[in-house]
């Protein structure tokens, strides 16, 4: 009986058919940055001839069009595309992302293991490769109160899952720097395997101690010259363009021939309604080529570097032997999917059809105590009060002062300088905690916005000018099992329900997407001035992030790393 690597030999060199034969196109090759014209022979899920003439039991003529490796996604948690693993595979694999690396920290922060599990368990069916990274900061600080707490001993059982990469990135860099016990033992369990970064805005000798820790890959770099700078310390750099975080631009200038071995790309958060408007990495490499970036740098940095970077020594380049995860696109500069491969496979929907669905869990996950309007006071003071500052297209904030007007012995929000009311109340039913502050660049005029997906320990967090508004939206939260909820005038103008641990919707992407559309007009309604308000409310109680947050025990001065 023929053996698989004699049939994968006989059909590399010829002596039988190929399976499948991609027949009159050129692929580019991420060595030389050539585009070659060739057949392309695959058998089974592997590439096993290039550069010749091949004839195949099924040949599909792809004249005119550019064979590219398919794209990785090197740093995401499905959980913030507010769908299922099965329907984030349906919405981003026909756009070429063939591999997507994700971090269940989201889930993991609301139920633990069991969500960690939902997510190897889906892994194993998915039409995409989705290989998962341990979630190393469960919960991410001291400063806020989650729904789990995953030490060393809890990670290890799922270490050799054949979907595991290693540690997902390290967010507590400052216990890193310092040497906590907890840090250290997760950080040792793994020494040797990949860990991931995060560590926005560190430099110098600070850098230094956090990367001889083992860390080797990072996303959070903002600027050129803290990417050079971390690329030269030996670290992969993986540029980010979410639907809140935008650094492509930033970034644009180390995205060179030169550079392209030590840089990857990354989503980190995007929404089915950007991807339909926009795309995923595919968004990307266009934005970067019509920039002005090569085409050679950028398409490196999407496949093979993004491979090489965590280990998968088996995909990213068009040529024998390589995994057949193939992108067929109309031109490099356009890069729009016409055919997409995924391990020899071609993406259809039927082959979707084919995955066993996996069981929803943390369908109870919202256990906050009702509030009332009089619990959004803060009280007032004729010195300075601290409020969080966005930044559109970032998810670092600023730390500004404001002396604010009194409404009685409150303090009260100040439309004319855009600064409203914002508050993050715990909702997994451990301690009622509820803290309120200010914050500055939404826009609103009235009513209020209200979510449970609120990074790390998605706690429900609200902003908004009317008192009364932000406690129906909290409330609302609650009745839906999460999500998000508009409020205009004292009633619901539009929501989505996401009951899978208070962040992913059981419906179709597509029913998301539309929601989403709907939902951001009631948003705009309210007068925000914002892209994507819904996921800059996500992050202002993320206290990693430099450099005023807000959690459930009060406002965070990150750079102190403390509570104020």
């Amino acid at each position: 009986m023929t053996t698989r690597l004699e049939t994968l030999i006989d059909q590399g060199t010829g002596r039988e058919p190929a399976d499948i034969v991609l027949k009159g196109g050129k692929f580019f090759d991420l060595v030389t940055g050539e585009l070659v014209a060739s057949d392309i022979a695959i058998c089974g899920d592997r590439i096993v001839g290039t550069c010749g003439d091949y004839t195949g039991k099924t040949e599909i003529d792809i004249s005119g069009k550019i064979v590219v490796p398919g794209f990785i996604d090197t740093h995401l948690h499905i959980e913030s595309s507010l769908v299922t693993p099965h329907e984030f595979d349906r919405c981003v694999l026909p756009y070429g992302v063939t591999t997507a690396i994700c971090d269940p920290h989201e889930i993991a922060n609301v139920i633990g293991e069991e969500g960690i599990r939902y997510f190897l368990d889906s892994s194993l069916e998915t039409i995409m490769d989705i290989r998962v990274q341990l979630s190393s900061c469960v919960p991410a600080t001291h400063l806020e109160t989650a729904g789990a707490d995953l030490p060393i001993e809890k990670l290890l059982p799922f270490r050799d899952h054949p979907k595991v990469i290693g540690l997902a990135e390290f967010m507590n860099f400052p216990g890193v720097i310092h040497k906590d016990p907890i840090c250290l033992a997760k950080l040792d369990a793994f020494y040797g395997d990949h860990i991931d970064g995060h560590a926005p805005l560190l430099r110098g000798n600070d850098l230094n101690g956090y990367l001889a820790a083992g860390i080797r890959t990072e996303h959070e770099s903002t600027t050129a010259e803290e990417a050079l700078e971390k690329i030269r310390k030996g670290m992969h750099v993986l540029v980010r363009e979410g639907s809140v975080s935008k650094d492509l631009e930033a970034l644009m200038p180390i995205i060179t021939e030169r550079l392209s071995p030590y840089l990857a790309l990354c989503t980190d958060d995007r929404n089915p309604l950007d991807i339909a408007e926009q795309g995923h990495l595919d968004y990307m490499i266009r934005t970067a080529i019509k920039a002005g970036v090569e085409p050679l740098a950028i398409y490196r940095a999407a496949s093979i570097s993004a491979a090489k970077a965590f280990g998968l020594t088996d995909r990213g380049l068009v040529a024998p032997g390589w995994r057949a995860d193939l992108v067929i696109v109309d031109t490099l500069e356009n890069c729009k999917a016409e055919i997409v491969f995924s391990a020899g496979r071609r993406v259809t929907d039927e082959l979707f059809a084919t995955r066993k669905p996996i069981a929803p869990v943390g369908l109870d996950s919202v256990k906050a105590r009702p509030v009332q309007a009089m619990q959004f006071g803060v009280p007032y003071s004729e010195s300075e009060t601290p409020v969080i500052g966005v930044m559109p297209g970032k998810i670092i904030t600023e730390h500004r002062r404001y002396r604010l007007p009194a409404a009685g012995n409150q303090a009260g929000v100040d439309l004319d300088r855009d600064i409203i009311k914002v508050a993050v109340i715990e909702r997994h039913g451990k301690n009622g905690n509820h803290a309120n502050g200010f914050v500055q660049g939404f826009g609103l005029k009235k009513g209020a916005i209200a979510s449970t997906v609120g990074h790390d320990s998605h706690n429900i967090c609200v902003v908004g000018v009317s008192e009364d508004d932000m406690a129906l939206a909290a409330n609302r939260l609650g009745e839906i099992n999460g999500g998000f909820v508009v409020v205009e005038d004292g009633r619901v103008t539009g929501e989505i329900a996401l009951p899978i641990a208070g962040l992913m919707s059981l419906e179709p992407y597509e029913w998301v997407r539309d929601t989403l559309h709907d939902l951001r007009k009631h948003a705009y309604a309210l007068g925000t001035t914002l892209e994507e308000p819904f996921l800059q409310v996500a992050f202002l109680p993320l206290p990693v992030i430099p450099h005023l947050k807000i959690s459930d025990r009060g406002m965070v001065d990150v750079d102190k790393f403390q509570l104020i």
